[in-house]
């Protein structure tokens, strides 16, 4: 599981920062997930190593401009290109009518294989063999909702050599004893799978919340994630304008964090207000988060962040 941040701002793109849009690359099953589809979001994805061709579900928070304004493009774009994945959209009601509306009066065809999935409700919204979709209502000026992706658990590895020398055969009784069954040899031998197999592997969790102010809903959708990407708008200082807006301050993100007990925040969706050579910079907003959540960065347009399994983390005091 790997993130790319193709738009980091809010409200309007500047010159370093295009407004909302994260792919989630799956490239075990050569997917990606998208999130948001700011205006723009094509441009972004030629100028990234990730593949529109290989997406195949777009999850959208709300509907407001920074986040959907580069939706029909996208879909319109997939369509001229013909062959391709089919795409399921999510997101709040009014989003098909969106979409419905564009394509009539820009007399567009949209692909036959696009299907959209309305929200009204916290809960799963898909699951497969390997992952399950869950969505809750965040807190904004519209519906919003946040998305959690959790990986399925992982069976262990199979040591071959310890099973080989119990007198087990290669072929069908190894896929048993990784399913964790138990399996007799014709010698009347019993073997358990969990004496031969590594521990499971724990499926890893990813969290995206935007657009909202603080919530519990947030903490609830991202407890124990691995990664929760959340926004960042204001700095603490501008508390203020985030509660008026319904829009989340970098102490915000960091206490949702705290909170949910989260290995990693990544903080976006920045105010232009903090740009280079203005009273508050950037750099001020990770300071304020680090000190509640000190395992916090900060995103940028094309930054990418590959979520570790938890045998890949480096041991206690490395």
């Amino acid at each position: 599981m790997e993130i790319t941040f193709l738009g980091t701002s809010s409200g309007v793109p500047t010159r370093s920062r295009n407004v909302s849009s994260i792919a989630l690359r799956l490239p075990q099953r050569a997917e990606v997930w998208l999130f948001d589809c700011g205006e723009g979001t094509q441009h972004q994805l030629l100028r990234s190593e990730v593949k529109i061709s290989q997406i195949s579900r777009i999850f959208i928070t709300h509907l407001h401009g920074d986040h959907i304004f580069g939706l029909m493009g996208l879909l319109a774009s997939c369509g001229l290109a013909g062959a391709g994945q089919a795409l399921t959209l999510y997101g709040p009601p009014g989003l098909e009518d969106y979409l419905q509306a564009c394509a009539k009066l820009s007399a567009t065809h949209l692909m036959n294989r696009i299907q959209v999935q309305t929200i009204y409700e916290d809960g799963l919204l898909y699951e497969d063999e390997d992952f399950q979709v869950s969505c809750g209502l965040l807190k904004h000026r519209i519906p919003a909702y946040g998305y959690r992706v959790q990986e399925k658990d992982r069976p262990g590895r199979l040591r071959a050599e310890q099973a080989q020398a119990l007198g087990v055969p290669e072929g069908p009784l190894y896929g048993q004893l990784k399913q964790g069954k138990t399996i007799t040899l014709p010698n009347g031998k019993r073997i358990r799978g969990a004496d031969v197999c590594d521990p499971p592997e724990t499926g890893r969790a990813f969290v995206y919340c935007t657009d909202t102010v603080f919530c519990d809903g947030a903490v609830r959708l991202a407890q124990n994630a691995d990664v929760l990407v959340h926004e960042a708008t204001f700095a603490h200082q501008d508390a203020e304008l985030a509660f008026d807006r319904l829009h989340s301050t970098s102490t915000m993100a960091a206490q949702v964090a705290y909170l949910a007990g989260v290995k990693q925040l990544i903080m976006t969706h920045f105010s232009p207000r903090y740009a280079p050579g203005n009273a508050i910079q950037l750099e001020d907003l990770l300071r304020e988060a680090q000190a509640i959540f000190p395992n916090t960065l900060m995103a940028k347009d094309f930054f990418t962040y590959a979520i570790p399994r938890a045998r890949e983390l480096a041991p206690a005091g490395i």
